[in-house]
């Protein structure tokens, strides 16, 4: 328990970066920012995501998704990171789920990027950082993901970064209000290690 504590204690105080951005925790005191962007980058990501509530940018719903990644954090089951650029500004967000520890040590991924800063490289630039810390900090085995046919610059993300196809989960997720099927991607980290190796 305590190397698990201690990776809690060192996700919570990292600040992981690149030349282009960097990501961290998610703090309340970024309400505004994720404000901006979700609000402005709705009709590009509600495509991509569960519905949005009516309150979907209230402060209050905002106050209840920090708490339930709280309780992921406590847990060791959840590291959600919120994406910056050299300016401060707020442009996305990577988060690892479902972490299970055991025979598994997988977790899954999710991510989302506001319009204006899409097809910059910016959630390319993020991956390497998150998967850096998933696999060298965190020392997981391996990494999972999942995105819906038709969403082709998920794909390409994905592939680009080095996760494999590995099939097809058929009314996998309720994206959008509609039950929808589901590409389904996996990465070992020691195949993340390698690549790494070999760029350098």
């Amino acid at each position: 328990m305590d190397f698990f504590r201690s990776l809690t204690s060192v996700y919570l105080k990292s600040i992981i970066r690149n030349n282009d951005l960097y990501i961290r925790a998610p703090r309340l005191s970024d309400y505004n920012k994720w404000y901006l962007i979700r609000s402005e980058s709705k009709d590009f990501l509600q495509p991509w995501e569960p519905l949005w509530s009516a309150n979907h940018l209230s402060k209050s719903y905002y106050k209840r998704l920090l708490k339930s990644y709280h309780a992921g954090i406590r847990d060791e089951v959840t590291y959600p990171f919120f994406i910056f650029n050299v300016n401060n500004e707020l442009i996305g967000a990577i988060i690892l789920t479902n972490v299970k520890r055991g025979v598994s040590q997988s977790g899954s991924v999710g991510y989302w990027i506001g319009k204006k800063y899409s097809n910059r490289g910016y959630m390319t630039a993020a991956m390497d950082l998150f998967l850096s810390f998933v696999c060298n900090t965190l020392k997981l085995h391996r990494i999972e993901a999942s995105c819906i046919p038709n969403n082709i610059a998920s794909i390409a993300l994905l592939e680009k970064v080095g996760f494999i196809g590995e099939g097809m989960a058929f009314k996998y997720l309720k994206i959008n209000g509609i039950w929808q099927d589901h590409l389904l991607y996996g990465m070992l980290c020691s195949n993340y290690k390698t690549m790494i190796k070999d760029d350098h």
